[in-house]
């Protein structure tokens, strides 16, 4: 199985997305997603000016050969822009080896660890009442676990607070993720004293409301010093969490053994990671509990798997990062992954648009609070790309940060 065409689909149903069709020359399609949030077209021109060339002719049945050759042949190595384009033609290539298999990709890992990969919602509220509602409404969808994030009190808007002001297109709700199109980031102020004040207070709330069975998460987003961490963190321990994640940047891997030294809070890390390198401090000294890295992001299903047998001699878990902007292609190889995995711990799940839905044509299934892979040979993706032509892209991009001096921070 020769590949025959390597094709590059930028489309935008809802928000941007990158897209990596491989086809061989028996007519069998792979897709891998290789979308990066905020620098799309720079991951379609890698592949498409200097990925895509060398991959015609080579047989598609060889990926750990190709993974290889993309890493290593390249010399500048590692990064989003170069990991997200090998993760897009690995898992196009998975894709195609499970197609030509006759069956389901998670098959060709092992099969099956569990009957399904449970899955954390995403619940918010600028204040307690919106917040309870948010909870509840994901706990009718049948969420066991939810992420909460909180408006903070005399900052207009936060991330991951569906209701701030400075939220999606015109400043309206948005509920998974604010990317805004425009043609530069919207700009958020930040005060950390008052989130630290404010944090413990609403998870008490949200415990005493909601119970003790309920898996509650946290993100802090890269925006405290080690030391804040560590307050939050311990700060947090009477309510249970299930982790705290990015509680602080983790470029400085040595920083989490403070925290760790201070807290039992579990500590999720890695959404930013793009490689097995990037974890080595974090893993083989235990500073972390979950592993956040994305197929999409870290080198595709090869990539993440590797990362993830290496967190299996600490006892460490998956926690993969699967906001909107991860399209369903890479998150039907999340799911794919995780439900074989032995150490698989949770998979964060925002729900797609309707218009990315009927582009994409994903099949995974959620019930009972979590997910499961469909029957059908490979990801069990049915791409339409005569719809996907109809969104042409448009800019979008995260917010960036400031403290209430003018500060550039981190967001």
């Amino acid at each position: 199985m020769r590949i025959d065409r390597a094709d590059v689909i930028v489309t935008s149903p809802g928000r941007n997305f990158v897209t990596l069709k491989i086809t061989t020359s028996d007519g069998v399609t792979g897709f891998g997603d290789a979308t990066l949030n905020g620098r799309e077209l720079a991951v379609a021109s890698y592949l498409r000016d200097h990925v895509a060339p060398l991959l015609i002719g080579r047989d598609a049945h060889r990926i750990e050969d190709t993974w290889q050759y993309l890493y290593r042949g390249g010399y500048w190595r590692r990064g989003p822009v170069t990991m997200a384009a090998i993760a897009a033609v690995d898992t196009a290539l998975w894709d195609i080896k499970a197609k030509a298999a006759g069956m389901p990709l998670y098959q060709l890992l092992g099969g099956e660890s569990r009957e399904r990969c449970q899955v954390y919602g995403h619940a918010s509220g600028r204040e307690l009442p919106e917040l309870f509602d948010s909870i509840r409404a994901h706990l009718d969808l049948g969420f066991t676990a939810v992420r909460v994030q909180t408006g903070v009190p005399g900052l207009p808007s936060v991330y991951g607070v569906a209701s701030s002001s400075a939220a999606g297109d015109g400043g309206g709700r948005y509920d998974y993720e604010p990317a805004r199109r425009s043609a530069r980031p919207a700009e958020e102020t930040w005060d950390t004293r008052a989130y630290l004040r404010h944090v413990p207070s609403v998870f008490e709330a949200v415990r005493n409301e909601f119970g003790p069975d309920l898996a509650l998460l946290h993100d802090a987003h890269h925006r405290l010093t080690p030391i804040q961490a560590a307050r939050l963190g311990r700060s947090l321990e009477p309510y249970d969490l299930f982790w705290l994640e990015d509680v602080t940047p983790a470029e400085n891997q040595e920083a989490l053994r403070l925290v760790r030294s201070r807290t039992t809070t579990p500590l999720a890390i890695g959404e930013v990671f793009n490689t097995i390198w990037d974890y080595q401090t974090l893993i083989s000294e235990q500073l972390i509990d979950y592993v956040r890295s994305p197929v999409t992001h870290a080198g595709g299903i090869t990539g993440v798997r590797r990362i993830m047998d290496y967190a299996a001699m600490y006892q460490i878990k998956s926690g993969m990062h699967g906001p909107t902007d991860v399209s369903p292609v890479g998150m039907s190889a999340a799911v794919h992954l995780g439900i074989a995995l032995h150490n698989f711990g949770i998979q964060e799940y925002m729900l797609h648009d309707e218009r990315t839905n009927a582009v994409f044509g994903p099949t995974v299934e959620f019930a009972e609070g979590g997910l499961r892979p469909s029957q059908e040979p490979g990801l069990g993706i049915n791409f339409d790309e005569q719809l996907a032509e109809k969104y042409p892209y448009e800019p979008a991009y995260l917010p960036t940060n400031r403290l209430l001096d003018g500060t550039v921070h981190d967001w």
